[in-house]
């Protein structure tokens, strides 16, 4: 589920266990027309070509307006079980934390919770467990902006030539439930990645114990508490929160592979719901649902200014939200996403949260393996050639 809440220049930044969420540069207001948009489909089969994409699925959307929607690739490995529909569900991974960090300040705002409310209070078990170093100090800021210092639970070890290794349980497990509190354990014995609210580090741990205080606070399990104030209101009638085994993908959808210790390609399709940590990456959607909720928060309309900036304000030691790269039509689009074994997901959105791009693809390799040209599903959609306004730039994202 890892990605998180900063925005590094779109180049080439990783869509796995870290950095997901990219942006193009500023470069004015976003103002694309309906007539404007380019074909989503050709966007889609540009993608399932790049070697390790199974399948991937792709939707448009203008001011709420679906202005395309598409399928390319196969549902299942080697071209079997026909193309993934379009409206399919998938899972959105680390778009996730949005919504938990959303509920939480939503519960702030009703004067249920303060930001700085400290995490012993709040969970008093992972004291007297011994669960979280310096939880007397951690408050729920620094767990949201991720400069909390407590270590991740699911990052495993890299590899010695330093690319990205594998997760830090087994990925093939698909039915052992764990626990929030057993992910939350394991991160105790790892190195705290700074004093409290010194420095930026991606920990989905703090998303865990996020989720853990919204269940403590309200007396509801996160999954309700998610549809009550997001996904009904929002009606994002397609989305839920899987929470523990065999809770999995509902409907026809695309399935997604990871090669095991001999290297040999298995289903990950069943990926086990309680391990990706209920707050920090659980949540089931489509890209009409994903869209709604990020055009909303994008808008402002789920939180006010001064608790939305607390998501969206850059940290000093964060990657920069400003790059030098330019769209082919000049408009600023933002993107988050999140990447497990078998898949990404991922949203571009302009800056007035106008208009979004939302995708997701199943894999054959792990994610850290592919290169998408993710910029250039962008310009296919909003900046086809009748709206171009200077050469596209180098810009890849890569996993």
């Amino acid at each position: 589920m890892p990605c998180e809440n900063v925005r590094p220049p779109l180049r080439r930044a990783g869509l796995a266990a870290g950095v997901v969420m990219l942006m193009m540069a500023h470069a004015g207001p976003a103002a694309a027309a309906p007539e404007q948009v380019g074909s989503v489909q050709k966007a889609m089969e540009e993608l399932a070509g790049v070697p390790g994409v199974v399948g991937v699925v792709g939707g448009a959307y203008v001011d709420g307006r679906s202005v395309g929607l598409g399928s390319a690739g196969s549902r299942l490995l080697d071209g079997r079980g026909g193309r993934i529909p379009a409206n399919a569900r998938f899972r959105i991974w680390s778009q996730t934390k949005q919504m938990v960090a959303t509920v939480v300040l939503q519960l702030v705002e009703k004067g249920e919770l303060g930001v700085d409310d400290k995490l012993g209070d709040l969970l008093p078990e992972v004291v007297e467990k011994d669960l979280v170093t310096r939880a007397d100090e951690i408050t729920v800021r620094q767990m949201l902006r991720h400069t909390s210092g407590i270590p991740d639970w699911y990052a495993g070890k890299p590899n010695p030539d330093g690319s990205e290794g594998d997760p830090s349980f087994d990925v093939f497990d698909f039915t052992t439930h764990n626990r929030p509190l057993d992910l939350v354990r394991w991160s105790r014995d790892r190195p705290r990645t700074g004093d409290p609210g010194e420095k930026w580090s991606y920990s989905n741990t703090n998303y865990t114990l996020l989720g853990m205080i919204i269940e403590r606070l309200t007396g509801h399990d996160l999954a309700t508490e998610l549809h009550k104030r997001l996904f009904g209101p929002l009606k994002m009638t397609r989305t839920y929160l899987m929470v523990k085994p065999p809770d999995g993908v509902e409907g026809p959808h695309g399935h997604g592979y990871y090669p095991d210790a001999r290297g040999r390609l298995r289903d990950v399709d069943r990926f086990n719901a309680s391990l990706a940590g209920a707050g920090a990456g659980g949540v089931v959607s489509t890209t009409h649902d994903v869209s709604v909720f990020n055009r909303a928060f994008t808008q402002g309309k789920l939180l006010p200014p001064e608790l939305q900036r607390i998501l969206t304000d850059r940290l000093p030691d964060a990657p920069n939200p400003r790059g030098s790269g330019r769209s082919r039509c000049g408009d600023d689009f933002y993107i988050v996403g999140g990447a497990a074994p078998g898949s990404i997901a991922m949203t571009f959105y302009s800056a007035d949260g106008r208009r979004q791009l939302a995708m997701s693809f199943t894999l054959s390799v792990k994610p850290s393996a592919v290169e998408l040209d993710v910029s250039k599903a962008v310009e296919t959609v909003f900046c086809p050639p009748s709206s171009a306004a200077a050469p596209r730039p180098s810009a890849r994202a890569s996993g």
